[in-house]
């Protein structure tokens, strides 16, 4: 498997209102926090903990949430709020 992130629910569903901007700036962050899982988990299909909690960070004004799911090696970004 290789790392890779996603949007959940669905792309439609999380990104609807957010500034084209924005979401370009959600997507690099996004690529990072891949890089990094890999780095702390570098097999993350034999994972044995309960996996990582939900995570909010500041991206280009707004805020992007998120979680790791090692044993699938995928971050989930399921919440953003663009900036105002």
């Amino acid at each position: 498997m290789t790392w890779s992130w996603e949007y959940l629910p669905g792309e439609q569903h999380v990104t609807a209102g957010c500034p084209a901007g924005f979401l370009i700036a959600v997507e690099e962050r996004a690529a990072e926090l891949v890089r990094a899982a890999e780095v702390l988990y570098l097999d993350g299909t034999s994972y044995q903990g309960s996996g990582e909690l939900m995570r909010y960070l500041d991206v280009a004004g707004g805020l992007l949430a998120y979680y790791v799911v090692p044993r699938l090696e995928l971050v989930v970004v399921c919440q953003l709020t663009p900036p105002v």
